[in-house]
């Protein structure tokens, strides 16, 4: 790992030279350090001239390798791309890791890739991983389209526009959902608890990389949600605690529900503001058990009360947050467990523009705890109410009288939560939803057809939301805990 005080530093690996750029970061549910190739990396440009003049005796592993290029390139029935060939070797290569964090990016992957990174893309804004051959969705970002459209923490996409994505890769997944702000992608998900899968539609937008949202709670206490680590989110943060400073803030819930992950400086910094100078953050442990340990840089700046939320979209960089304040600060967790991301990845440049990334290290509490595919478990269990768990129900479907689905029992739920009586809460839509359905359309002044579709649909979920987050009974125990120590 490197030092934080350099700007980059040299590093040997078995003859290769690296510049390690300083912008580690955990993304999309794991931890990345850029790599800089210094010298093309020979036993994995094979292809390349370098290559061949590599000795059998020396690489016996790759007699193979070469045998099998080399008959390809002679007796295959048809001419054949050798950058086709040497990308495949590649990635075939790190699918033999069988580790689903081990992959690799050809151009047009890796672009979409760094552009993940920046300070804005267009797609739908949710983080994914792919797990045992499944994409899975670890968190829709804020405010983004994945997550009004009902996208939640470990959905399984099963298809992109009508078409399977089962068994490709995370970032092959991503160039079939990603795309230019304004068009639509209708994914296919299939969700824990759900009889079937969900087709949910969405439009694409631009996705900024704004990822610090601040508010003033009452009785003094702010609240600042987190939604993952970019370059500049604890400039962020120190803004808002600012700001909130000048409100009078007397406690501070920080909110990390939701949080993918991000650059590990930040993740760093921002765990500094809460922890003790000198005390544990992290440490990184090497597949020989080696550990580098990484302190607090905190100056004393943050005195009063907090509490921290997690959820099970908290992942990665949040973790590595949520375990220092908790291990190293005993600033109480409250929430549910969260995703459990707990490997490293290193992740390589090749000179034309495509990349690989390899699992190469273990994280671990400032105890020693390593909480991968376990999570971190909150000191204080809340969960949000049931209604915010019902599923996404598609605009582009119309609900009427004698239809029956499960997309019906979920309009019948939201609306009488909302506080209109469907009767019967079951897969049927009878005459007393339709009647239900009227009232909401009446009352939001929305065409009275006692038919849930388009607008109506959207408004429907919209008003769920809203009552999700006046009920937020996470942030209400969180309030409990901080007037306790404010007293």
């Amino acid at each position: 790992m490197q030092e934080e005080n350099k700007e980059h530093r040299e590093e040997k690996d078995s003859g290769r030279y690296f510049k390690i750029k300083k912008f580690p970061l955990i993304m999309g549910g794991f931890l990345l350090i850029f790599l800089t190739a210094g010298i093309t990396t020979v036993a994995l440009t094979f292809g390349d001239e370098k290559v061949q003049s590599i000795a059998p005796s020396q690489y016996p592993q790759f007699e193979k390798l070469y045998s099998t290029y080399d008959t390809i390139k002679k007796e295959y029935y048809q001419e054949v791309d050798d950058e086709k060939l040497v990308n495949g070797a590649i990635a075939g290569m790190l699918e033999g890791l069988e580790d689903p964090y081990s992959t690799y990016m050809d151009q047009e992957e890796a672009k979409s890739f760094n552009e993940s990174i920046s300070s804005s893309f267009e797609g739908i804004g949710a983080e994914i991983q792919e797990q045992d051959g499944k994409i899975m969705v670890v968190s829709p970002i804020k405010g983004s389209p994945a997550e009004k459209a009902g996208v939640k923490p470990n959905d399984i996409i099963t298809s992109v526009d009508g078409k399977s994505i089962e068994g490709l890769s995370s970032t092959e997944a991503v160039l079939k959902i990603r795309g230019e702000k304004g068009t639509k992608v209708e994914l296919t998900i299939s969700r824990e608890g759900e009889a079937k899968p969900v087709s949910i539609t969405i439009v694409r937008d631009t996705i900024p990389v704004e990822t610090v949202y601040s508010e003033m709670l009452d009785d003094g206490i702010a609240k600042i949600a987190v939604t993952s680590f970019s370059e500049h989110t604890v400039d962020e943060l120190n803004t808002a605690l600012d700001e909130m400073s000048k409100k009078d803030m007397k406690g501070l819930i920080l909110d990390l529900r939701g949080n993918p992950g991000g650059l590990l400086p930040e993740a760093i910094k921002m765990a500094s503001i809460f922890v003790p100078k000198g005390e544990i953050v992290l440490q990184i442990e090497d597949r020989n058990g080696n550990k580098e340990i990484h302190k607090s840089e905190n100056n004393g700046e943050f005195k009063l009360p907090v509490v921290v939320l997690i959820d099970d979209g908290s992942a990665s960089a949040s973790e590595i947050v949520a375990a220092a304040v908790s291990e190293s600060a005993n600033i109480p967790l409250i929430g549910v467990k969260s995703f459990g991301k707990g490997t490293v990845q290193n992740a390589q440049d090749f000179k034309d523009g495509s990349n690989f990334k390899f699992t190469s290290y273990k994280w671990l509490t400032p105890e020693g705890n390593w909480i991968h595919k376990k999570g971190i478990k909150p000191d204080i269990e809340v969960k949000l109410p049931d209604y915010a768990s019902l599923p996404y129900i598609s605009p582009d479907e119309a609900l009427k009288v004698s239809d029956a689905s499960a997309e019906v029992k979920a309009a019948e739920n939201m609306l009488k939560e909302l506080g209109y009586n469907p009767g019967t809460v079951d897969t049927v839509f009878d005459e007393q939803t339709k009647a239900a359905v009227e009232k909401f359309q009446q009352d939001h002044k929305l065409k009275v057809t006692g038919i849930l579709e388009d607008k109506t649909t959207v408004t429907l979920m919209q008003e769920l939301r809203d009552k999700i987050l006046k009920n937020d009974t996470q942030v209400k125990r969180a309030v409990k805990e901080l007037k306790k120590e404010m007293k």
